[in-house]
């Protein structure tokens, strides 16, 4: 049976709901904060040289951007049919269209434009910014705003810093923060000196749209964001852990690497 016939037949089979097979995705510069319920012997399942499982992707139709190795359908989630097959949930978008997403979403972005996630951390992020869609789409890519939701039942415990920066200090100058981002290679470039951390509080949450730098704590975070997984990495040394320099120019126009008013610019100065 071809990917739209069995599509359609699970989609009525199941009265409009389908069943998703778990996703998980790893970050090999995170530590997993083991609170997303998985086995203790499963959280380095990929290897050492994936990192540890410290993300699950829910009703995922873009891939995961994890350089070199990431792994055949990374990140995208399956549909789980009665015969026990799996199917892309990207693949029955594409077959099902609007009756599987509604027409309006279908008539506005022809795609599932949004996934949600877990993150689940020891220690904090870095330091970053998620590009707009202006200069996403220099590399063929959207922009990402997205929002963060703590929830109680999976925060047992708040790791290593449960607090976020977020933006820089009033008054910060672009020539302060363009010096930071030269340094990047200099060890830690201090760029959260810049920054301002507000601590986590289980239950509430924030509203991050695109151009906003951010490095989230170490809650467990429930995290919706437009279909996108463009970033850059500003900070160069987090929770004593050094930042691959890639990961500063990742997502940058190759004619733009090296340009460092280029990374100045990619922020929402107002």
């Amino acid at each position: 049976m071809n990917t739209g016939k069995l599509a359609k037949q699970t989609l009525d089979e199941g009265e409009g709901i389908v069943r998703l097979a778990p996703n998980w995705v790893p970050r090999s510069f995170c530590i997993p904060g083991r609170r997303i319920k998985l086995h203790p012997d499963d959280y380095y399942a990929l290897g050492g040289a994936r990192g540890g499982l410290d993300e699950r992707w829910f009703a995922s139709t873009t891939p995961a951007d994890n350089g070199p190795l990431t792994g055949k359908d990374e990140g995208l989630s399956k549909i789980v049919c009665k015969n026990g097959e799996q199917i892309l949930l990207k693949d029955a978008v594409s077959e099902l269209r609007d009756e599987l997403i509604g027409k309006r979403l279908w008539d506005k972005y022809k795609r599932w434009p949004i996934y949600s996630k877990f993150f689940d951390n020891l220690g904090p992020l870095p330091h970053h910014v998620h590009h707009d869609d202006k200069h996403a789409a220099l590399v063929g890519q959207s922009g990402k705003p997205e929002c963060y939701y703590f929830p109680p039942q999976l925060n047992n415990h708040g790791g290593h810093f449960p607090f976020t920066f977020f933006g820089f200090e009033p008054g910060t100058t672009k020539e302060q923060v363009k010096q930071c981002l030269i340094n990047f290679t200099k060890g830690d470039n201090k760029i959260t000196n810049l920054s301002k951390a507000y601590l986590l509080e289980p239950g509430t949450g924030w509203d991050v749209p695109p151009g906003v730098l951010h490095a989230p704590g170490s809650l467990c975070t429930y995290e919706p964001q437009f279909a996108s997984d463009v970033y850059a990495m500003y900070q160069s040394l987090v929770d004593k852990q050094i930042v691959p320099e890639a990961l500063l120019w990742k997502d940058c126009p190759a004619d733009h690497k090296g340009d460092f008013d280029y990374l100045i610019d990619v922020i929402d100065w107002d």
